[in-house]
């Protein structure tokens, strides 16, 4: 009896846990454009106030995860690194896109071509947002029912 009632509590909590798992993409997702857009806004105002050498200002960043890395790798080698499989084609696109025209031109440009940008960066932190809230919650509801369903074979 005991022993049923503990392999039920396992196979539960191991269901869900997977459940959590393959969450993952979508808070992976969520916090990388999250940072992405909070990388762009800081841009737009270091251009429009201090306007610091690129280096200076990306060495002052506290960003964590994977858009960190890539803002650790663009500054010390100026090359994109943007190989997460929870972005699309179109995505990795768009960042290498975006970080290849860091500290390209005048002061004016940039600040014209990153204002465009933002408008994009905001609706793709939105929609991983809601992608992560939806598929996030579905994703563990999954896990635990999957989990009753192992239970209710065992019984």
């Amino acid at each position: 009896m005991w022993l049923k009632v503990l392999l039920s509590l396992l196979v539960v909590a191991f269901c869900t846990a997977l459940g959590f798992f393959a969450a993952a993409k979508y808070r992976s997702r969520r916090r990388f454009f999250g940072q992405f857009c909070a990388f762009n806004e800081r841009f737009l105002n270091e251009l429009d106030y201090a306007r610091k050498p690129l280096s200076a200002f990306l060495a002052e960043s506290s960003y964590t995860g994977d858009f960190g890395k890539s803002v650790k790798a663009f500054d010390l080698t100026r090359r994109n690194e943007f190989g997460y499989g929870y972005l699309t084609k179109e995505e990795r696109a768009f960042c290498e896109d975006y970080f290849s025209m860091l500290g390209r031109g005048d002061a004016l440009s940039q600040r014209g071509y990153f204002a465009s940008r933002s408008g994009t960066l905001g609706e793709k932190r939105d929609l991983s947002r809601k992608e992560a809230k939806e598929r996030g919650e579905l994703y563990c509801k999954l896990g635990l029912l999957a989990g009753l369903a192992f239970v209710i074979l065992i019984i």
